[in-house]
């Protein structure tokens, strides 16, 4: 990947509907260029996809929750993928520490929030969660810098 693939990137996560002609004209390069390097790109797996950046707020979804979880290391990537299933999570990591998992999820509102403690906590190999409730958003931006 070099400079110029850096910059498609760029434009594309400031616009992801940046056309072909737009970004050759702005990177100052041919189209069958510009579009050669964003499917090599895709090709590649760098670029995964295209989508918007949604306000959870505006959509009912003013509430964000931090949920780690301590789980039996055995049985880690079977608990992830049935937390995965779940249309609330936005996250999920492995973490080193006190607890095996992080996960991001939103809610629109606290019986929601208990709902899904409550049915965490009751899958097999799932031994305690501790939630943390985020009061405000600081900065929220999964774009990686490129």
């Amino acid at each position: 990947m070099d400079e110029v693939d850096r910059k498609i990137i760029r434009l594309l996560q400031e616009d992801s509907r940046k056309s072909f002609n737009k970004i050759a004209e702005s990177l100052g390069i041919a189209v069958g260029t510009a579009y050669n390097r964003v499917k090599n790109l895709e090709d590649k797996g760098i670029l995964k996809g295209y989508t918007i950046i949604l306000d959870p707020t505006e959509l009912g979804y003013g509430l964000t929750a931090l949920i780690l979880i301590q789980a039996d290391g055995r049985y880690l990537p079977e608990v992830e993928k049935q937390l995965a299933k779940l249309d609330e999570v936005i996250s999920i990591y492995d973490i080193t520490g006190d607890y095996d998992i992080a996960v991001v999820a939103r809610f629109m509102n606290r019986a929601m929030l208990n709902n899904f403690i409550k049915s965490t906590l009751k899958m097999p190999h799932v031994s305690k969660t501790v939630t943390n409730v985020v009061l405000n958003v600081v900065k929220e931006d999964f774009r990686v810098k490129v």
